[in-house]
Parts: C-alpha cells; structure tokens; sequence
C-alpha cells in the first residue's frame, strides 16, 4: 500500500505544481496588463473641460482593454489546466477555431470600426467638443465611442460615423484657428489711405482688453490682394485661439466699417442708375396721342 500511496501523492503533486505555475503566470501576465493599461491613461495637462474629456476618455479606453485581457488570460489559463484534469481541449479549441472564423467573417466591419476607434482615442485625434471635419461635414462632436463617432452639424443635425469610416479627419480646434478678413472698397479710393485705416483698427484690437486673450497672432494688414472693375480688395490674417476665429472676424468688419464710414471711405457695391424726366419711355397709342393733342390745343 505504500507504493500506490507514493505514486498517488508525486502524481498530484505533479499536478498542484503545473496548476500553480498556470495561475501564477496568470497572475504576472495580468498585473503586466494593469500597468500597460494605466500607461495608457494620459492626466490632464489643465483644468479645461475638454483636457478632463480627453483624459476621460483614456481612462474609459484603458478599463476596456484591461478588462478584455483579464478575460482573455483567464480563458487560456481555463483551457491549459482542464488538461491536467483528465479533460481534452482539443474539441474546445476546434469550436473555438470555428466560433472565431464566424465572428470574422460576420462582424469585420465592427471589428474594423473598434480597432480605428481605439487608435482615435489612443492617438488623440479630437475628442468629445472638438469641431471636426469628417469628409463633407463640418461641426461640433458630440458623442464619442470605440465603435462611432456623433457630430452635430452646422443645420443642428446629428451626423453618425462608424469609425472604420473616418478615413481623414480635420480637427479645427486644436492649438490655433486661421483666417483672412477681406475689405474691397471702391476703385477710385485711395488704396494707401483705406491700408492705413486697416492697420490702426488692427492695432486697437490688439491692445483691446476685452479681444487680446482671444488673439494668437495679428491681425496684421497682408496688402492688396486683388484689383478688379468693380473694386480693390484688401486682405487681413489674424490667428486666434481655438473656435474664436468666427467671432474675431465678425469684430474686425465691424471696426473696418466704422473706420472707413469715419474717414469717407467708400466700400465697393453695386451701383443704382435712376433715370428721371417727364418723358414716358413707352411710344403712345395712336388714340392717346390724339387726346393729348386735344388736351394741348385747350
């Protein structure tokens, strides 16, 4: 009896070592996840709302994978101990081999849109309050998942992406936002006068308390930008902080106009031609040119 009792106990001591190594390897593997995923996480760099959208939004992304690979570790240390058991695997792996071929031929478009949503949010190409532009839509995102992305257009309609489908997006938010201000005044102004005007409205903006922290570089006066019959055009740029351009140049039109209405500049328009006179430009009727010949005559 000593015999059997000594196989018995080298066979499950065998078995106790193999299990225990499967769950300290799990164990390694899954507290090398939890680091990955915390590297992951990147903090707010202030306390705007979108740096704590976008470190949110890292956060969210780095729970899915940790949670996924804690499930997928647990799996494969299930199927590397069932064998130790007694159990073979091998019909499990062969229908997990089928289960995953369906799964790939039937959800490759999601497949597809999860990996590009992760590279999104990992990459940090925009985040929810960003204003994007996605093919021919331009607007305001406002709902951002691994899978699609929600942007509200300029009409006020929600525009749905899968994010397999964003192939290039143009964020309008970031950093800085560009534009040029325009003033085409009448051919027969003085071109060096109205520049003038133009540079000290852009000097009274910049030193505007109320503009300057809206204002990253400019307004400054570009020049001429071009000569036509119906007028000269002149040109500004100004760089401003993010989404503030609109507003910046709404600002800089209305002080040009008032400038130029100051100093008698006249802006190109359309011009009105009214002909007066007693006259009637239609030819009268042989009838009516006869009554009022009557009328004369009396």
């Amino acid at each position: 009896m000593a015999i059997p009792d000594f196989k018995w106990t080298g066979f499950s001591l065998t078995i106790g070592m193999r299990l225990v190594s499967i769950l300290l390897l799990a164990l390694l593997l899954n507290r090398l996840l939890r680091i990955a995923t915390k590297w992951l996480i990147k903090p707010a760099a202030s306390a705007t709302r979108v740096a704590q959208l976008r470190e949110e939004q890292t956060r969210t992304l780095a729970g899915i994978l940790y949670s996924a690979g804690t499930v997928l570790i647990v799996l494969i240390a299930v199927l590397l101990a069932l064998p130790e058991f007694g159990f073979s695997i091998t019909p499990i792996a062969a229908l997990g081999g089928l289960v995953s071929l369906a799964l790939g031929f039937g959800a490759q478009h999601l497949v597809r849109d999860l990996i590009n949503g992760f590279f999104i949010v990992f990459e940090d190409q925009f985040v929810v309050g960003d204003t994007v532009r996605i093919g021919q839509t331009t607007g305001r995102v406002e709902h951002l998942t691994l899978r699609r992305t929600v942007v509200r257009d300029a009409q006020g309609g929600l525009v749905t992406f899968s994010n397999g489908d964003v192939c290039q997006v143009t964020n309008l938010s970031r950093d800085w936002s560009l534009t040029f201000v325009d003033a085409t005044i009448a051919t027969e102004e003085s071109a060096d006068a109205a520049l003038a005007a133009l540079e000290k409205v852009c000097g009274e903006l910049r030193v505007d308390a109320a503009w300057s922290p809206s204002l990253v570089e400019g307004p400054r006066v570009l020049g001429v930008e071009s000569l036509s019959l119906s007028g000269t055009t002149l040109r500004l740029q100004v760089r401003t902080a993010p989404n503030r351009h609109d507003d910046v140049a709404r600002e800089l039109r209305r002080r040009i106009k008032a400038r130029f209405d100051e100093l008698h500049i006249r802006l190109s328009g359309v011009q009105r031609v009214e002909l007066v006179g007693t006259g009637s430009l239609e030819t009268p009727a042989a009838g009516e040119e006869s009554d009022s010949k009557a009328l004369q005559n009396k």
